[in-house]
């Protein structure tokens, strides 16, 4: 679904100030590895936000994801603090894997054997 102006702009200014919150308290990196935030989606009535978290290198993505979670309220907490005078309430966070970047080295990989099989 097509989102709007206004959503876009919400959405752009949440990942910023999401992205310094998580190098403020130091949950770009976890487990050995980065954590990166690959996308944010915002609710049309701007009350709820699905944060999508890529992991490059990270050992367990579900316990990096569940750490972050559990840090959730400290997040919001400097949200609001970033964002009192841009929204009237701050939303609901969501944190959600995305997992496009392991789909890429899997595709990778096919092609590749694909290819060494083609050469034979």
């Amino acid at each position: 679904m097509e989102q709007g102006k206004r959503q876009r702009q919400v959405a752009n200014v949440i990942k910023e100030e999401i992205n310094q919150i998580f190098r403020h308290l130091g949950l770009n990196m976890i487990g050995g590895g980065m954590v990166s935030i690959s996308d944010v989606q915002v609710t049309p009535d701007l009350l709820e936000v699905r944060i999508y978290l890529s992991f490059f290198q990270v050992q367990d993505n579900a316990a990096a994801l569940k750490s972050i979670e559990q840090k959730a309220w400290e997040i919001k907490k400097e949200l609001s603090h970033k964002l009192k005078n841009q929204l009237r309430r701050i939303p609901v966070i969501h944190y959600y894997a995305d997992d496009t970047l392991e789909h890429v080295f899997h595709m990778e990989e096919l092609f590749k054997k694909i290819n060494e099989e083609s050469n034979k």
